[in-house]
């Protein structure tokens, strides 16, 4: 049976559904099992978003990160700070899109924009741009993890150049900044702070290693931020352990500090996705940064979700971390075996090989089978690389190469003009993936949104459907009129 998981298909019932999923869930241990490859779908790199602008401008990101809204059936996609590294101006933003899932096998289909929201705070878009000057983060915004609060409906997005936490309204506006522990602030010894790179830092997060996961508590009260990898002070690219930052979000205020230890740190390690499970329990993505990627090493792909458990772990809030050992009665937070191996599955449009960034993941429906789906994605990077002198360049791949990268022709930014070689109908943009799997979650606590959430909720999208709307008739209008 194929169910398309729409926003509005019928209002009344996804909402009197959703109460009555939340209201049978068992606040027991969770307990992810038997999680099993469904299907993957390999995304049009040249695929465009709902926005205005230039297709290169309109170009999906795809998954920084991954949020089912399971009140509605909804899906978010998180697009990061655009193309260029933070060299180009882009209108930061994340994407509502549908899916068709068999709610038999958990399979997907179907994968469609259907509206875009851009980030703005007091009217100015936030942008992808790198801080400058250094020291002032401004309107700079790498954002990398995006949960719903239950009870406001609104937006919290993690951000890797502060690393800051915001709070945005359902069109994007900004409501309020969390508090950032002053620990993480990237500095110098003697306190200046560098959000742009890591020249003169000696402390704080490593430059683009910033809040990268990100989850909530069923109820909403805390938010969880989750560093990509070691800070400056705690080892850097050699350390082991990341942080992983608590926060109330009544207050902004953090509230705890817990240390999650990655299998090594060789490889550019890191994590890239958070998902709570219930109160202490959540997956974690942690991967290497080697597969099918922009200028990434191909050979030994390593990416998995593991389970962790924050239960009896030390604050580590005013604890500084050994690169690889925690000071003498630290204990770290519990880590389990691999949940998924995202490298055993892969996709004949990849010539079945593994994506280097694999960096969204969420739990998305229950099937009739009692299972749920797990939604993993990946970030294609917008396709686009750039020369040692800051120009970019469009990048299209032949996946049937042994090393696609390898042999990959580049063409200047939003062009097929000039191009480093002959571009043929085989090379494509790099794709954007989606794996589906299914799995056994004992005791799963999804988000419970209280009643007036539904209304607020429910309101935003209205008037984000209406501007929709209103916008594709004036330009049609203004189009006519050309004619």
């Amino acid at each position: 049976m194929l169910t398309s998981i729409h926003y509005f298909s019928n209002t009344a019932t996804s909402i009197a559904a959703g109460l009555m999923i939340f209201a049978s869930t068992q606040a027991s241990a969770q307990n992810v099992s038997n999680a099993g490859f469904v299907n993957g779908l390999a995304l049009d790199g040249a695929l465009l978003d709902k926005s205005a602008g230039s297709a290169f401008d309109r170009r999906v990101g795809f998954f920084s990160d991954i949020y089912y809204e399971g009140a509605s059936n909804s899906w978010w996609g998180l697009s990061d700070r655009g193309p260029g590294g933070g060299t180009l101006a882009y209108d930061t933003r994340m994407q509502r899109f549908t899916l068709d899932v068999n709610t038999n096998t958990g399979a997907i289909s179907n994968f469609v924009v259907v509206e875009t929201v851009k980030f703005t705070n007091s009217g100015a878009a936030m942008t992808g741009k790198a801080p400058n000057p250094t020291n002032v983060l401004g309107n700079s915004f790498d954002p990398e993890g995006v949960v719903i609060n239950p009870k406001t409906g609104t937006f919290l997005v993690s951000d890797e150049y502060g690393p800051s936490l915001y709070e945005f309204d359902r069109s994007g506006a900004l409501i309020r900044t969390f508090n950032t522990p002053a620990g993480l602030i990237p500095r110098s010894a003697g306190g200046t702070a560098n959000y742009a790179d890591d020249t003169g830092n000696t402390l704080g997060k490593r430059t683009n290693r910033g809040f990268e996961g990100l989850a909530i508590s069923p109820d909403g009260r805390y938010a969880y931020a989750m560093l990509q990898s070691a800070m400056l002070n705690e080892g850097g690219g050699n350390g082991v352990f990341n942080r992983i930052v608590k926060f109330d979000t009544t207050t902004g205020n953090a509230v705890g500090q817990f240390a999650h230890q990655m299998d090594k740190a060789t490889e550019g390690r890191g994590i890239s996705a958070l998902v709570a499970l219930g109160n202490d329990k959540f997956l974690v993505l942690e991967r290497n940064n080697r597969g099918i990627g922009v200028g990434a090493n191909l050979a030994t792909a390593d990416k998995a979700v593991y389970q962790i458990d924050l239960t009896g772990a030390s604050d580590v809030t005013n604890i500084t971390l050994g690169p690889l050992t925690l000071p003498a009665g630290v204990v770290a937070v519990t880590k389990g075996a691999k949940v998924i191996d995202l490298d055993a599955d892969t996709l004949a449009a990849l010539g079945n090989k593994s994506p280097e960034k694999w960096e969204g993941l969420a739990v998305g429906p229950k099937l009739n089978n009692g299972k749920y789906l797990l939604l993993a994605g990946t970030d294609n990077d917008y396709s686009v690389t750039q020369n040692a002198g800051g120009v970019q360049f469009d990048v299209y791949y032949r996946m049937a190469d042994s090393d696609p990268f390898a042999t990959s022709i580049q063409c200047p930014i939003g062009t097929v003009l000039g191009c480093t070689g002959t571009l043929t109908s085989d090379f494509k943009l790099l794709p954007g993936v989606l794996h589906a799997y299914s799995a056994d979650i004992t005791g799963y606590t999804a988000p419970v949104p209280e009643p007036e959430t539904y209304a607020l909720m429910l309101a935003g999208l209205g008037v984000m459907a209406w501007v929709s709307r209103k916008r594709r008739a004036v330009a049609k209008t203004a189009a006519a009129k050309l004619c």
